[in-house]
C-alpha cells in the first residue's frame, strides 16, 4: 500500500526547457545555472535580512517578521527566475500542498529531534533544567530563517541542478557535503561536526524532497528540528544560540565531543547522527521503491 508521501508526492521537476533544454553540455548549462540561481536567491534573502535587521531590536516580534518577509522575497524570486530561466511554474514550491506538507515536516522535526534529546538526557550525556515560560521570537525567526532559505537554496538549487546535471546519486553526497563544509563556520564547528550535518541533515532533508517532489515537508522539517533543538530544549543550533527557551539542554564535561557534540550542540553527538540517518535511509528507501529516482523528472 503507497504511503501518504507516495499519494501525495511527485517526481522532481528537474527542468527540460530554455536554459537546461536538452541538447549539447546540459550538464555544464545545469552548473552554471545551479551557480547563478543559487547566487541569486541567496541575495535575496539574506541582504534584505540584513538591512532589516538594523532598524529592528532582536528578541521581539518584529524580528519574526523581518525573516519571515526575507523567507518570502527568496521565494519569489527563485520562483521568478525558475519561471524565466527555465520555462515552468517551480512545482516544488506550489502552494497547494504547502500547509499540508509544512506541517507534516514540523511533526517530523519534532519528533526526530525530540527523540535524539531524549536518548542523549536519558544516558545522562546532557543536563536538563526546566525554564519555564520564555518568549520565542528569536528561535522562530532562527527557524523560519534556515527552514526556508536554506532549503531552497540547499535542495531546491543545489540539488536539483546537481541531480540535473550527474544524476541523483552525485547530488545527495554533493548537496549534503557542501551543506555540512557550510557549517564549519559557526562557533564551536569541527570537522566531526560538519560530517554530521552532511550525513544526518543533508541526508534527511534531501530524502524527503526526492520523496515528495516538493520543499515543503524539508522546510517544515528543518524548520521544526532547529525549533525543537533550540527553543523546546534550549540547546545550541550548530553553535548558534536561539535566544529564548523553556528549558536549558548542555553536555555534561567529561564525555568526548562525538558522542555529545559538546558546545556545537546535539546535532554532532551520536544519538542524533544514528537517530537521524536512520529515518533518512529509510524515507530514502521509500523514495526509490517509489521509483522517483527511476523516473526523474516530471513533465515540465
Amino acid at each position: 500500500m503507497p504511503s501518504v508521501f507516495e499519494r501525495m508526492g511527485v517526481p522532481i521537476d528537474l527542468g527540460e526547457r530554455r536554459f537546461l533544454h536538452p541538447g549539447p553540455l546540459r550538464w555544464l548549462r545545469a552548473i552554471a545555472w545551479m551557480v547563478g540561481l543559487f547566487v541569486l536567491v541567496a541575495l535575496s534573502g539574506y541582504v534584505p535580512l540584513v538591512i532589516m535587521e538594523r532598524y529592528t531590536v532582536k528578541g521581539g516580534p518584529e524580528e519574526l517578521l523581518i525573516n519571515t518577509v526575507a523567507a518570502l522575497i527568496a521565494v519569489a524570486v527563485y520562483s521568478l527566475m525558475v519561471w524565466l530561466a527555465e520555462g515552468r511554474k517551480p512545482g516544488e514550491l506550489a502552494p497547494g500542498p504547502a500547509v499540508g506538507g509544512i506541517l507534516i515536516g514540523l511533526l517530523i522535526g519534532l519528533v526526530v529531534f525530540a527523540s535524539a534529546m531524549a536518548v542523549l538526557i536519558g544516558t545522562g550525556l546532557y543536563q536538563f533544567t526546566w525554564l519555564g515560560p520564555a518568549p520565542m521570537w528569536t528561535g522562530g525567526a532562527l527557524s523560519v530563517q534556515s527552514g526556508v532559505i536554506e532549503e531552497v537554496i540547499t535542495r531546491g538549487v543545489i540539488l536539483r541542478l546537481t541531480w540535473r546535471a550527474f544524476g541523483p546519486w552525485a547530488a545527495f553526497i554533493f548537496s549534503a557535503g557542501l551543506f555540512g563544509a557550510l557549517h564549519l563556520g559557526n562557533d564551536n564547528a569541527s570537522v566531526w561536526a560538519a560530517v554530521c550535518i552532511a550525513v544526518e541533515a543533508g541526508l534527511l532533508l534531501g530524502a524527503f524532497y526526492a520523496l515528495t517532489g516538493r520543499l515543503w515537508v524539508s522546510i517544515g522539517l528543518h524548520a521544526g528540528w532547529n525549533f525543537t533543538q533550540g527553543t523546546l530544549f534550549g540547546a545550541a543550533v550548530s553553535g548558534t544560540d536561539f535566544g529564548g527557551a523553556i528549558a536549558r539542554s548542555t553536555a555534561k564535561p567529561g564525555y568526548p565531543l562525538w558522542l555529545t557534540g559538546g558546545e556545537f550542540g546535539p546535532e554532532a553527538s551520536l544519538p542524533a547522527l544514528l537517530i537521524c540517518t536512520s529515518v533518512g535511509l529509510l524515507t530514502l528507501w521509500m523514495a526509490a521503491k517509489a521509483g522517483r529516482f527511476a523516473k526523474g523528472d516530471s513533465p515540465s
